[in-house]
């Protein structure tokens, strides 16, 4: 946990956006594999982290808006419970950490949120995304579960993202830390690639490097031959010579803050002609969006300065034609860029997703829905505070491109002949997280290997 004055800090700042009302943060449970006893990793929802550090399960909490009060609601071990985990600290204990000192049994919540609405009171509680809370919400609430997002407190989620989007100091350390350790992972990855090996088992050193650093992986790790699909978690393939192999991996801290990196290198010790040329170009996409993040710039300023350096090297290389920014509006960059050019980070990979793109990455505002541009998670302008990840790919998807050339898409824009030569190409993604300043941006943990000189470095040993 960070000092106990951060999170009373966080809690006070938190009432104040708010005014009225009482807040219902619940915690997250365990969650069962296949049987009650037999769970999932526990990981603590993250705006319930927050604003009280309990990483405990079976934990819930209300704030009094109106009289500045918080209380933890909780159960207290019993004599079974202890014999199998040992004697951990009280709820009360575990509250005062947070600088609450009221603490309720978990049942007595259901009182105080009952007077609140009987009072006319307003009850502000965030989208849930488990089972388990879309429960405990229903019954707390009296609302059946399929109307509990017609409840949901838009000014609690505004609040929440105005206040988790901007890091403190603390926060960014956690963030360096977490983004060193995943370039380990990286490094661990390109150091041991090499023909006749399982995907799987460059996945599984990948998660050893970050639980030998105290860390665990912040999401499942995509760790592919197959880099054309974007969100590939199957591990079966066998490394051959002549692969690119595309992995995504980060570590979370032991405080749950996340790194997010990606890295494609050969599975020889260097890379073809034709893999240098496509892996270069995917690199002046990151360096042209990379240069372009600035306090006050849109990330969708970023996100078309990635992709209108795609179409101009596309064009160089005979795969598209036309006028440029004509072929940028249309989109028909997406057949190779089919994705957003990142993402913010924090205590999640894909910080607050749970609250709504619209709001955490949008300022409430619609967003496009043209292909490719709607998978654009960030588009607000930047603030200094934000940590984002820069991500630009390249990929050559056959089935996506088969179904565009059916339907005879953007003749001005795509040379279908010159693209059918690449369809087995694969994809390319590199991956950094940055930290917005009131000056610029600066890389988050230490510099990960880039260029190709530096790939076919640590290839060669």
């Amino acid at each position: 946990m960070f000092a106990t004055e951060t999170y009373v800090q966080r809690r006070a700042e938190l009432m104040r956006r708010l005014g009225t009302g009482l807040v219902l943060l619940p915690g997250n449970t365990e969650s069962p594999v296949n049987f009650a006893d037999n769970t999932y990793p526990f990981r603590q929802d993250s705006t319930f982290l927050y604003y009280f550090g309990l990483d405990q399960p079976d934990l819930a909490a209300v704030l009094d808006v109106d009289t500045g009060t918080a209380t933890v609601f909780g159960d207290e071990l019993t004599i079974d419970h202890i014999v199998w985990m040992g004697n951990l600290p009280t709820v009360a204990e575990r509250a005062a950490q947070a600088g609450v000192a009221v603490t309720r049994p978990l049942n007595q919540m259901a009182g105080t949120v009952s007077s609140a609405v009987a009072a006319g009171r307003p009850v502000h509680y965030l989208p849930p995304y488990r089972a388990e809370n879309v429960q405990r919400l229903s019954e707390l609430l009296d609302t059946a579960p399929g109307a509990l997002a017609e409840g949901v407190s838009v000014p609690l989620i505004q609040a929440v993202v105005d206040m988790r989007a901007v890091k403190t100091d603390e926060e960014i350390a956690e963030l360096d830390r977490a983004a060193s350790v995943s370039v380990d992972m990286h490094v661990a990855a390109m150091a041991m690639a090499r023909p006749g090996l399982y995907e799987y088992e460059i996945a599984a050193e990948v998660e050893r490097v970050a639980q030998a650093a105290g860390c665990r992986l912040a999401f499942s790790v995509i760790a592919t031959v197959r880099g054309e699909i974007l969100h590939n978690h199957h591990h079966g393939n066998i490394l051959k010579s002549g692969d690119l192999f595309l992995l995504d991996a980060g570590a979370e801290s032991p405080l749950r803050y996340a790194g997010d990196l990606s890295s494609t290198f050969p599975v020889d010790p260097v890379f073809t002609d034709r893999q240098k040329v496509m892996y270069d170009l995917s690199l002046a996409a990151h360096a042209a969006a990379v240069d372009t993040v600035t306090p006050g710039v849109p990330n969708r300023d970023v996100h078309f300065a990635a992709a209108r350096t795609i179409v101009e090297g596309m064009q160089d290389l005979g795969l598209m034609k036309g006028n440029v920014e004509a072929a940028l509006q249309a989109g028909a960059h997406a057949l190779f860029f089919p994705c957003g050019v990142g993402h913010m980070m924090g205590l999640d990979v894909h910080d607050m997703e749970d609250l709504g793109e619209k709001y955490v990455g949008y300022e409430g505002r619609p967003k496009s829905p043209l292909f490719g541009l709607k998978s654009l998670r960030l588009a607000r302008p930047l603030l200094p505070g934000f940590v984002l990840t820069v991500e630009p790919g390249i990929y050559f998807i056959p089935q996506l491109i088969d179904l565009w050339r059916s339907e005879g898409r953007f003749p001005d824009f795509l040379v279908w002949d010159e693209i059918d030569k690449w369809r087995d190409f694969g994809g390319i993604r590199n991956e950094e997280d940055y930290l917005v300043t009131e000056s610029g941006k600066r890389l988050l943990g230490k510099k990960k290997p880039l260029t190709v000189a530096e790939v076919e470095a640590v290839r060669a040993g």
